[in-house]
């Protein structure tokens, strides 16, 4: 009802759809479209890429794409004003992220310079995708469907979003940073 009935996720399910179960020529022009213009997919998308070029064994560049869509999500996550809706971000590098991170694991020099990558890219790319995905994954979403609801805001304020992709993108390095040193002291880099 009310907002959430508004939010677009029409292009991101059949993208996700495409690259998840299609067949190889539909999987392949739905790689080359969200490769040509990344700006126009919420960042699930990003993670079913990952994993179908992963199993095309092209690893590297599905590590790119897991992680633009993680820190993507996280963006998504970090301006969604419903706090419970945030739990989408692990419940999607859950059901991704194993291959993926084991692959990248195996050189971290190379991670952290990917990683230096995914947020430079992340900052001149546009997000001309229906942020409010991430909504429909937490209470509001669900609240909103008894009758009577009142309507809440579904972001913080969009004055906000700069600051806060930064700090997204600012705290994703950091936390790779200070896991990879964790790495080193116990000698497993």
């Amino acid at each position: 009802r009310g907002e959430y009935a508004k939010i677009e996720t029409r292009v991101a399910r059949e993208a996700i759809e495409a690259l998840s179960s299609g067949a190889p020529d539909r999987q392949a022009r739905t790689v080359a479209a969200v490769t040509a213009a990344p700006q126009k997919y919420a960042p699930p998308v990003f993670y079913a890429l990952s994993r179908a070029l992963f199993e095309q064994d092209k690893k590297d560049e599905a590590a790119f794409w897991y992680y633009a869509g993680q820190l993507r999500a996280r963006f998504d996550a970090n301006r969604c004003a419903d706090v419970s809706a945030r739990q989408a971000v692990s419940l999607l590098n859950r059901e991704y992220g194993g291959p993926v991170n084991k692959h990248a694991m195996q050189d971290l020099a190379k991670l952290e310079q990917l990683v230096e990558r995914v947020v430079a890219w992340d900052r001149r790319t546009p997000h001309d995708y229906d942020h409010r995905w991430i909504n429909l994954h937490g209470m509001g979403a669900i609240l909103s469907a008894k009758e009577g609801a009142k309507p809440a805001p579904l972001s913080l304020p969009k004055s906000d979003w700069p600051a806060i992709a930064e700090k997204t993108r600012q705290d994703y390095l950091s936390g790779l940073r200070k896991g990879m040193g964790r790495m080193k002291q116990e000698g497993r880099w």
